[in-house]
């Protein structure tokens, strides 16, 4: 399920990057007395009480200037205001209710998105001096000082209970995220899919902005296609939209159960792609890799698909796991094998051994090759089961897992994968300690 996102608003200078980090739990923002000294976003990962959120700090927002700057942060402000689940609304306590701040409330009520008021600098917790804010027309002032940390728990519990419920998707609908770079045909992959031109395509990059949720039904399986913004180099994105746009994708990756990178034949494997690939990967999503525009592609001979999956595995070796289809989504050519292989990715994905089939394995695994010995004490790997699915995870207990290097590992995870496949799927390899 994805993260909702929780955006900090306010004039410049009234604490927001320091609050920023104070949840954050690290300086990643920086922080100046200098107002405007946040001009891009910057976005983490923030936790509480069990309840895990991406925050946003936003630059400081200026009514009334026609700056350049001021004008380009405004759009972005707005832009995050339009993107979040919840607002923080982040005034200075020290200065007190200043004009700007009636304006900035009346713009988050016509929002219609919900909002709690922070009033940052009360760093004596018997200070009264947030009173004033009640002027403008809310029920509950939240006190912090985000230099010592005082009332930050009390409003990480009011954000945690205000966070907007989301509906899930019903259990049997697979997510399939549509990912890649900008331009390299994503939304045409998704309507040839669909049978029908539902999403806008444009030769101009970045025409899709929002992730897009398109639901149909193949072979009696629900399945939910989302059609993400395409993911630029981080030091491309330098505009609000882009930056929304990027956190909507990995959002997107989050909430899936299948990534479908594309990827533009013509201009071959880009590093961007391997990121993004990586970024699917990690997060323990099923993945398949549809090179497009196919049709375009120069010099091509029977051996060019091979070469080019072959090119791929040895920038990146996990790709030996992961299918490559491909396509043409002018032509139409194989594009209907991406949903065949989304059921099969999905199922892979989804699959679950019994303990004693796992045990079976390790037992050939272990007859192979030993655990090598760590410092004259002998190393025993005991027995293995299958712990996690989405993806598949095995345990394997032994007397000392911590000694076990990262090549054995490998050799385990590359035996349990020759033995069952999880072909588009990861699969995690742990060790844990053998209860004594």
């Amino acid at each position: 399920m994805s993260l909702p996102v929780v955006a900090l608003v306010g004039r410049p200078n009234v604490g927001k990057s320091h609050l920023f980090n104070r949840v954050i739990g690290e300086a990643t923002a920086i922080v100046s007395e200098e107002a405007g000294t946040t001009r891009d976003r910057h976005f983490g990962e923030a936790e509480w009480a069990g309840h895990h959120f991406w925050l946003v700090d936003t630059g400081g927002l200026v009514e009334d200037s026609d700056l350049p700057m001021d004008s380009a942060i405004r759009q972005q402000v707005m832009q995050a205001i339009e993107e979040a689940d919840l607002l923080l609304f982040v005034v200075d306590a020290k200065v007190g209710v200043h004009p700007s701040d009636a304006r900035i409330g009346d713009l988050l009520r016509n929002s219609r998105k919900p909002w709690l008021l922070v009033a940052n600098k009360v760093d004596n917790p018997d200070s009264t001096d947030f009173y004033e804010f009640y002027r403008l027309g809310v029920t509950d002032v939240y006190p912090v000082s985000a230099s010592n940390g005082k009332g930050s728990g009390d409003l990480l519990d009011a954000v945690v209970q205000a966070i907007p419920e989301k509906a899930d998707e019903p259990s049997n609908a697979t997510r399939v995220a549509v990912i890649g770079r900008p331009n390299v045909g994503k939304s045409s992959i998704v309507n040839r899919l669909l049978g029908e031109d539902r999403l806008v395509v444009s030769d101009e990059s970045g025409t899709t902005r929002d992730a897009i949720d398109a639901p149909m039904s193949y072979h009696g399986q629900e399945l939910v296609f989302v059609d993400t913004a395409g993911l630029r180099r981080q030091s491309r994105i330098d505009d609000g939209i882009e930056f929304y746009s990027s956190l909507r994708t990995r959002r997107a990756i989050d909430s899936a159960d299948v990534c479908v990178l594309v990827i533009d034949a013509t201009e071959g494997l880009q590093n961007q792609d391997l990121k993004i690939a990586t970024m699917a990967w990690e997060a323990g999503r099923g993945l398949i890799l549809v090179v497009n525009k196919w049709d375009m592609y120069e010099d091509k001979t029977d051996k060019s698909a091979d070469k080019f999956r072959k090119d791929a595995v040895e920038k990146v070796p996990y790709l030996n796991f992961v299918p490559f289809l491909f396509t043409s989504a002018k032509t139409g050519q194989r594009i209907t094998k991406v949903l065949d292989l989304v059921l099969q990715v999905q199922e892979q994905r989804t699959r679950r051994i019994s303990t004693s089939q796992v045990n079976d394995a390790l037992e050939e695994l272990l007859a192979r090759r030993q655990p090598p010995q760590a410092a004259g004490r002998e190393v025993k790997l005991n027995y293995a089961t299958q712990v996690e699915v989405e993806p598949p995870t095995i345990a394997v207990f032994g007397n000392h897992p911590e000694t076990i290097p990262e090549h054995y590992i490998r050799f385990l995870h590359n035996g349990f994968r020759e033995k069952w496949g999880f072909h588009g799927s990861p699969l995690r390899v742990i060790l844990r300690r053998k209860n004594s």
